[in-house]
């Protein structure tokens, strides 16, 4: 079985971007996944990546697919059911196949907490987004409606008050963010906070023009008119096949040091799936990078 100087594990922006800045290393490097461009693919314009006014994620993503198969990177198009750290890092794939690394940079990103709501998947990308940093500038002058209590959600609520004439926060039990966040959200009047409240149904044409709200205590249903619905419920890292003694927050996301390494040695990640602060595409292209040549000083140091 060929043992690989780098296992990479994921296929978004940080996980082409390690795959591409190892090969360029001289190193031999794998890349699992079972797709390419991760949750980028759920967003319908991207405006802060540098160097693209404006794109597409598909687009941005089949660019860096385009861009990292210049190299010789060996693709694997699967599941990783389980790792386990042996005198190698052996991956154990859904098809029954076993991939060996010397080092395994895990960029498996987070998955959206979805509201299973009729109308939700038939209109992503069509008024419901996973992210309003990334997609609230499309929504100027534009009434929409936010769902989530935490952090993400009052501080999108506060982005897209500045450019939208009404806002509505959906909570469905309590405001759990940050007080100061709370304070200074308190401070637009074109913000609704809806406490109670759950959606119900997403409805819409061609785009969204309409969210189903269920108020929970007495269960009446009410329908508010809007062109985009916001979903910043929180997101799951994708880690259920990562060690078990690898040091992980209470969200669940691989606690990570300034260099990308794990608390254990030759394991490091980046992007999305990590416990940094900031989750964002171009982010994650750089901890990508960085994972990558952490993982090629590692090797040099420990004479594998």
């Amino acid at each position: 079985m060929k043992i690989f100087d780098v296992v990479v594990i994921g296929g978004g922006p940080a996980g082409l971007n390690a795959a591409m800045y190892a090969v360029r290393k001289e190193l031999s490097v794998a890349i699992i996944t079972t797709d390419i461009g991760g949750q980028m693919l759920l967003t319908n314009d991207i405006e802060n990546y540098l160097g693209f006014s404006s794109i597409s994620g598909f687009e941005l993503s089949e660019k860096m697919e385009s861009h990292v198969k210049n190299y010789s990177i060996e693709f694997i198009t699967a599941q990783v059911l389980k790792i386990e750290k042996k005198e190698n890092f052996i991956a154990y794939l859904d098809d029954e196949t076993v991939i060996e690394g010397k080092t395994c940079i895990i960029t498996s990103g987070k998955r959206s907490r979805l509201l299973d709501i009729p109308g939700e998947a038939q209109f992503t990308g069509r008024g419901v987004s996973y992210c309003a940093t990334c997609d609230g500038p499309f929504y100027r002058n534009k009434t929409v409606a936010i769902v989530g209590g935490g952090d993400s959600a009052v501080q999108a609520a506060i982005e897209l008050a500045t450019i939208s004439p009404k806002v509505y926060l959906l909570v469905r039990s309590r405001i759990r963010a940050q007080e100061i966040l709370v304070k200074r959200m308190s401070e637009y009047k074109n913000i609704q906070v809806m406490i109670g409240y759950t959606p119900e149904e997403i409805k819409g044409d061609k785009k969204v023009n309409s969210v189903i709200i269920k108020n929970k205590e007495n269960g009446q249903l009410q329908s508010l008119e809007i062109e985009g619905i916001f979903v910043e419920a929180g997101g799951i890292p994708n880690v259920g096949f990562v060690p078990e003694n690898l040091i992980r927050n209470n969200l669940g996301e691989i606690v990570t040091d300034k260099n990308s390494a794990t608390n254990i040695p030759g394991l490091f990640a980046a992007g999305d799936v990590t416990n940094n602060k900031y989750k964002q595409v171009i982010i994650a292209a750089g901890e990508g990078a960085a994972a990558a040549l952490s993982a090629h000083d590692y090797l040099l140091m420990s004479g594998k």
